[in-house]
Order: structure tokens, then C-alpha cells, then sequence
């Protein structure tokens, strides 16, 4: 039998003694390789490089952004999400057509747009409103519904089959991000579903939802960034893409102190409805100008094409500096 004549470190040779008092080398037990999965940092940086567009103004693609685990869905895949709400036909295609229809359109659009731009792979997803804001204040009396979690089931359920991505989307109404974003964290920890918060909705000084536009600082947005990256961290997972949706200069302050994180992929989507020349101007003003790492478009079927306006497409869009990685039907 063989005893440590000292601390032993079985990654060194060392000596033992014997029972007979001589001693011994000891051969080094192999250390296994640790498998350190790490991401192609060149290929990386020339996919941003693309998306970026040919952009002149040095914004883009945006600077000192630490490299994501890996696993990250951007920039490697475009996001093509159908945003709604079970409860109402009005808040988006998502709850507007029955289910077969509703996949079978989703599945259209997303072949529209590998076929706009072959570099990128589109995959779908289902985008569903999860907290609502609402002009009555409710048992809580924070302007507020949260809708039953075998909704959330229901839209897991029918993303499954398609391989969607599933985005819960929250509207604090007089709440905060902190504890909404906190009430969906049993979903959050699932690998394929991940998070979108409204400003829009957002109300600090007892205003009702709907009356005026919200708004979130760098804080509030913070505060859905700890969350994701600590579940990442916990539950051993990919990362987390949020969604900030934005039509306004206020609907988001402090930019630039928003959080840059491995854990989470941060998409500032332009939400606003009207003509072409609004939504672009829109684009360039607010998400554009204040770059904080990714961009989305948002369309509407049908607020898009009043007043003999048209929607943009696909072709279109892919023109645009930075190009949009996440686009959202509703």
C-alpha cells in the first residue's frame, strides 16, 4: 500500500513511501482535457461585419460588445416571429388565425426571407404578449394582467413541431421589469424560449396604458438583462435573446450604459406602424443612431397598408443599414 509523503498532485510525478520505508515514484494519472467549446471569433465578426451593411458613420457594427457563448442564435440565424395574443384577435396574427394557418403563414414568410438573403438561415418563432398592460387596474392595481401559464404552454406546444423559437413579451403597465420579467422565469429557463419587453407600456407616474407612451431607462432594461444572463449562468444554457421594442426617442433613455453581456443578445426592434418613409426615418433615428448591439423591424398586416401604403418586403429591408436580424408580423 502506498501512502502521500506529502500533499499529493496527481497531475505531477511524486513520491510515496512503502510500506517496506522505500520509496517510490508515483506516475502521474493524466489530467483529462478540459472541452472548452468556444465560438469562430473571425467568422463572428465577419457575419457583423455584414450586417453592418457597409455602414460609413462607425456606428455599426457596434464597438467593445464581448463575444457570446456559444450556442448564440445571432448573428448566425434571422429571427422571423409572429407576434400576438390568444386572448385577442386585434394584438397580432399570432391570435388573429387559427393555428394551422397562422404556422402555414409563418412558414411562408420565413422561406421569403432565406430566399431575400441566402447568407443567413431564417428560422420562425412565435412571439406572445405574456403581460398585458390594461386600462383598468385590476386586483393588483398596477395596470396589469398576466396571462395563465397554460397559454405560454399552449404557444410552447405549437412552436415544438416547426422548431419556433417562443419570445414572451411583458407590459408592465405601473409594475416593473424586475418582478414581471421575474414571474416568467420558470419558462425563461427553458433552452428555445426568450424575452421581450415594451416601453410603450411602460408608465412611472401613474398615467393609464394606452393614454401615453412609456418609457424604460438603461436601469429597467438592466434589470431583464441580470435576470436572463443569471439564468444562463445557473442552468448551463445558450443565450438569451431580448427584444426592446421602440418607435420614439423616449421610450428608451441612457443608451449607451445599457448592458453588453455573453449571456444575452439584445435586439432593439423598430415597432412603429405607417408609410415607408415614416418607418425608415423611424429606423435611422432611433435604432440606427443609438446602436446597442442588434436591430429588428417590425411589419404590420394591417396598419402598414392604410391609406394606399405598402409593407415593406423582405428585399427591401435587407438594403437597409444595419440590416434587421429580428423581424416581427403582427
Amino acid at each position: 500500500m502506498l501512502f502521500c509523503a506529502s500533499s499529493c498532485n496527481w497531475g505531477k510525478a511524486s513520491e510515496a513511501i512503502a510500506e517496506n520505508g522505500k520509496k517510490e515514484i508515483v506516475k502521474p494519472k493524466p489530467i483529462p482535457e478540459k472541452k472548452v467549446s468556444v465560438i469562430d471569433t473571425a467568422d463572428y465578426n465577419k457575419r457583423m461585419l455584414a450586417l453592418a451593411n457597409n455602414d460609413t458613420s462607425g456606428r455599426w457594427p457596434v464597438k467593445k460588445i464581448p463575444y457570446p457563448l456559444p450556442g448564440a442564435i445571432l448573428p448566425y440565424n434571422r429571427i422571423i416571429a409572429y407576434y400576438g395574443n390568444l386572448y385577442s384577435k386585434r394584438m397580432g396574427i399570432l391570435g388573429e388565425l387559427p393555428r394551422d394557418e397562422m404556422i402555414k403563414k409563418l412558414q411562408s414568410e420565413v422561406a421569403k426571407w432565406q430566399a431575400a438573403d441566402s447568407t443567413v438561415k431564417a428560422i420562425p418563432a412565435l412571439h406572445y404578449i405574456a403581460i398585458t398592460a390594461q386600462g383598468a387596474p385590476g386586483k393588483a392595481n398596477l395596470h396589469r394582467m398576466r396571462m395563465p401559464f397554460k397559454q405560454i404552454d399552449t404557444i410552447i406546444k405549437w412552436a415544438k413541431p416547426i422548431n419556433a423559437l417562443v419570445f414572451l413579451d411583458v407590459q408592465v403597465g405601473h409594475s416593473t421589469v424586475k418582478n414581471e420579467v421575474a414571474s416568467l422565469e420558470p419558462y425563461l429557463k427553458l433552452p428555445n424560449v426568450h424575452l421581450g419587453i415594451d416601453p410603450e407600456f411602460s408608465l412611472k407616474n401613474g398615467e393609464i396604458p394606452g393614454t401615453k407612451i412609456g418609457t424604460f431607462t438603461s436601469d429597467d432594461i438592466n434589470d431583464a438583462i441580470d435576470i436572463l444572463a443569471d439564468l444562463v449562468r445557473k442552468n448551463k444554457l445558450t443565450p438569451k435573446v431580448l427584444v426592446v421594442h421602440r418607435f420614439t426617442q423616449g421610450m428608451v433613455t441612457g443608451y449607451k450604459n445599457i448592458k453588453k453581456v455573453p449571456e444575452v443578445q439584445v435586439v432593439m426592434n423598430m415597432d412603429g406602424f405607417g408609410d415607408k418613409v415614416l418607418k425608415k426615418s423611424t429606423y435611422k433615428s432611433y435604432i440606427f443612431r443609438e446602436p446597442v448591439q442588434f436591430t429588428g423591424f417590425k411589419l404590420f398586416y394591417k396598419n402598414d397598408i392604410k391609406k394606399n401604403w405598402t409593407m415593406y418586403t423582405p428585399e427591401e429591408l435587407v438594403k437597409f443599414t444595419p440590416k434587421p436580424i429580428y423581424i416581427q408580423y403582427q
